[in-house]
This record gives C-alpha cells, structure tokens and sequence, in this order.
C-alpha cells in the first residue's frame, strides 16, 4: 500500500482498495460454512491496509509541529470503529429482528450495512480528495529506522487488535459474565481510542517543541513499555472490577503509543514517506496475527497467562526503539552526530544530483527546513546547510 501511495497518491490507492475489498464485506453475509466465513474475513482483512494511506495523507498535508496529532487523531477516529462495531452491530442486528426477520436473516442483512458504508466512503475519498504521489521503494526498506518501527508498531497496535479479538470471550469465560455485558466491556477498550490515540500524537508533538525527537523516542519507549506493565497486570488480577479498571488503563497507554510512533514515523524518510508508513502499519498487522497464533490459539496457554506473556513481549520488544538515532538529532541515550550533520544532509541524501539538477528534491527540502524543530528548544539555532557547504552524507 505505501508503493501504491508513492505511485498513485493515497487518494486512488484508498478508493481503488476500499471498493475491490467491498465485495468480501458482502460476502460476509452469504457464507454457509466456517471455511466461507473465514475467506470472507481474510479478503476483507485487505482493507486495513487504508490505515497506511491515511497516515501518508495526514504526513502529506500537515507541518511536522502538528503533524504527530494529525496522525493519531485520524488513525484513533479510524480504529474508533473496532469499538464502535461491537455496540452498533448488534442493534443492528436486533432493530432487523423487530422488523420481523428472523436470526438466520437479521444477522447476513446486518452485513450489508457496513459495506454499503465502505463503497460510499471510497467515492468520497475518490471525489473530494486530494493529494500528490512521491517516493523511492529503495530508500525505505534500506533505512533501518523504518524497520524497527514496525517492530514496535506490531506491540502496539498489534497488540490493539489482538486484544480486540480476544477481550469479550476474556470477560465472558473468566469471569461469567452475559454476553451483552461482555461485548459492552470489550467495546470500552477500542472505544478509548476516541481520546487515547490522538492523545499520544498531541503528546508526541508536545513533547518534541521542548525536547526535539529525543523526547518523542523516550516518550514513546515510557508509554509504550508501561501499556506492556498494565498488560502483565490484566492478566493476574483474579476480580471483574479491578479486571475493567486496568484493561481501561492498560487501553490508553496501548493505543497512545500508536499515536506516538507515528509522531516518529514521518521524520524517517522525507522522500519514501508512505513506504515506512506502510511498512510500520503492516508490522501492526503482523505483530496482531504472531500474537494471535503464540499466545491465544489452542489450549498451551490459558488467556490470562497469555495476556501476561503478551504484556512481556511489549515490554521486550519496544527495547529496541533505543536503537533509533539520526545523526542530525541524536537518539534516546546520545545527541546528535559530531560531524555536524543537518536536516538538509540527512534528507537530501535520498536524492542523486542529477534528481536534486531536475528540482525534484525540492519538497524534501522544505521539509528539511521544517523538522528543524527536532533539534529541541535548546538547540534550534544549530548548523544549517547554504549553498557553498559541502554535504555531509552521515545518514
């Protein structure tokens, strides 16, 4: 889907993919066994892959001082839905019923009601937006930032939807609980996201007006780290209430963390943009599906012990986000480079001269002027690059 943003523009990538996975969400409502059921599900799986589009756009159209709230507003507004399913869905399903359907009928009606949404949505976007593709596949998978994100991103968001799959049947099993008082619970988690997720992009671009990127990595790592703590914890508290309380906790520092990593993500590659966002968002779906498989599916574990280990593997792999560092802003535990390096450097790097002789660098280059705010307070009226200064290429 990034390769699809840089090429086409998110605009024709979210419509095109948005109207080829509606026929999967109809789908949904004519299967007959689990085997059809499932195939409906993976192929409308598909459309997830428009969370890597909205968050190239949202990096498109917004200046890096707000660009970590622009993020996370739209893709925690976007993941609201998780939530918001699993309460309208079953009015859905029962307004159907009072109208005189039966159960077999009133729940394969009820699907069509979000893929006539889907299709509607995918004209909008197709129609009233509006955008400009760029980008290089090389730049990205060879930029090792882009990589660690993803993983990172896969113990968060991935996490997200695992808990998402999972948290009713938690509820209901543990603790005996009805289903309706089950769904009401699960939906509270993906429902935090209306707050939670644009929280933690606020925070990220809070945080980077006084500390610079240095601040969005620890912010990141702190929150991130304590969403694997209150995880852990979930899964060893033995009573219903003290259950909720921390699942409701553990949902904010979860779902702020994705806002947070993408207050990150655009400042890896100015040129490659909706590839590293692409990568980072499809590390969210497979960390959800190895989580899924490790710790939930058969019986080698218990859920509220795989809860616990899920909490660890958090706490572990977000780690690694000690391991970013741009050499024009430091990383978490060293400043920035000694050579010097500058914004410009660092983005213009992307660029061959004969691109930079064609103008093509040139979007780069504001945004290089941009992100000088990732110096921090303090070091904002560092080096910066004039025509007659060689290039340093410490990127």
């Amino acid at each position: 889907m990034g390769t699809a943003c840089d090429l086409f523009g998110p605009r024709l990538a979210s419509a095109t993919l948005a109207l080829l996975t509606t026929p999967a969400v109809y789908c949904t409502s004519t299967a007959s066994s689990p085997a059809s059921f499932l195939l409906a599900r993976f192929f409308t799986g598909f459309s997830l892959a428009t969370f890597v589009s909205t968050q190239f756009w949202m990096s498109s159209l917004f200046s890096s001082g707000v660009v970590g709230t622009a993020n996370g507003v739209a893709a925690g507004w976007g993941n609201l839905g998780g939530g918001a399913t699993q309460l309208i869905m079953p009015l859905v399903f029962h307004l159907i019923q009072t109208i005189g359907a039966n159960k077999f009928t009133a729940w394969r009606v009820a699907f069509f009601i979000p893929g006539l949404f889907q299709m509607l949505s995918a004209y909008v976007i197709f129609f009233l937006g509006q955008d400009l593709p760029d980008g290089v596949l090389y730049h990205a998978v060879t930029n090792y930032r882009g990589w660690v994100l993803a993983l990172t991103y896969g113990y968060c968001f991935g996490v997200e939807l695992t808990v998402d799959n999972i948290i009713a049947q938690y509820f209901y099993d543990r603790f005996d609980v009805n289903l309706h008082t089950a769904g009401i619970i699960a939906a509270s988690f993906g429902l935090a996201n209306i707050i939670s997720r644009p929280a933690g992009g606020m925070l990220s671009d809070v945080v980077a007006k006084r500390f610079g990127m240095r601040g969005r990595l620890w912010t990141l790592w702190i929150v991130q780290t304590l969403g694997g703590v209150f995880c852990i914890i979930l899964g060893k508290v033995g009573s219903l209430s003290a259950s909720i309380a921390v699942m409701l906790v553990f949902s904010v520092f979860v779902q702020a963390a994705c806002g947070l990593t993408f207050g990150v993500v655009p400042f890896v590659s100015s040129r490659s943009l909706g590839i590293i966002s692409g990568m980072t968002g499809a590390g969210g779906n497979v960390g959800a599906v190895l989580t899924q498989v490790i710790f939930f599916r058969g019986s080698k574990y218990s859920a509220e012990t795989g809860i616990t280990l899920m909490g660890v593997m958090i706490v572990c792999c977000t780690l690694v986000i000690l391991l970013i560092n741009f050499p024009q802003w430091g990383g978490m535990l060293c400043g920035p480079s000694a050579k010097g390096t500058t914004e410009e450097d660092y983005y213009m790097s992307e660029w061959t001269s004969a691109e930079r002789e064609k103008g093509f660098h040139r979007a780069s280059l504001k945004f290089s002027e941009n992100s000088r705010n990732e110096r921090g307070k303090w070091v904002r009226s560092g080096p910066t690059l004039n025509p007659g200064r060689t290039r340093n290429t410490d990127v």
